[in-house]
This record gives structure tokens, sequence and C-alpha cells, in this order.
């Protein structure tokens, strides 16, 4: 759980400084955007759990990169590398977090619900 609350912490310190660093730089008039873009920027990208899916199921990042799942089903789910098993996430809990700092591409699923897959790919 306190894992959770630093990871949450985390995200909400990029966002917020993100919010600054936005409008600081916006024409008077104008309101900043907080997007996807702006965050994958920082090397922090974001997987929703959603619906029984991972939310983009596929998703390119950079090398070292941060991905963060967000469990926001109803339901535990978790995250495991599909070829090998080398890695997992271990019980994702709705409404829990889980990160993982990305050194290669890998294609992941959900071992609970074996359906769910999903897929990185390094750039």
């Amino acid at each position: 759980m306190e894992n959770t609350r630093r990871v949450m912490g985390t995200i909400l310190a990029v966002w917020f400084s993100f919010f600054l660093m936005g409008s600081c730089n916006t024409a008077p008039g104008k309101k900043a955007k907080l997007t996807n873009s702006n965050l994958n920027k920082a090397g922090i990208d974001t997987v929703y759990i959603q619906d029984m899916k991972f939310l983009p199921g596929e998703i390119k990042v950079h090398q070292g990169d941060t991905v963060v799942w967000i469990n926001k089903d109803l339901v535990d789910h978790c995250v495991t590398e599909l070829k090998s098993k080398m890695w997992t996430s271990g019980v994702i809990p709705s409404g829990s977090t889980w990160k993982i700092e990305v050194k290669q591409s890998f294609n992941y699923y959900c071992a609970i619900h074996q359906v769910m897959k999903g897929k990185i790919i390094v750039e």
C-alpha cells in the first residue's frame, strides 16, 4: 500500500509540474493542456486496466521510460511478461497501480485473465 501511495504521489507531482510548466509557457489568454504526449516526454507512460482490457493495448516508449499500469477495473489483475514469464507485477488490486522501467520490447498478459494481452514497443 505504501508503494502505491508513492507511485500515485510521483504521478501527481509529475502532472502538477507539467501543469505549471505548461501554464508558464502558454500565451496570455490560452490554457495549457496536459496530454499523454507530455507525460511520454517525461518518460512516464500510462496503461489503464479497464473493462477487462489493457488500454491502450500497444504503446511505444523509449528505453528507460517507466510504464505505469493503473487498475480502474472492478477486479484484481496482474501484468506478466508473456514469453518467458521473466517478471510479474503480482496481484494489482482494483484502484491500485504498478510500474516498471522498460529496457526492451515485450508482450505481456494478465495471468489471472489470460485473454487480456498487451504490447510495449521500445523505439
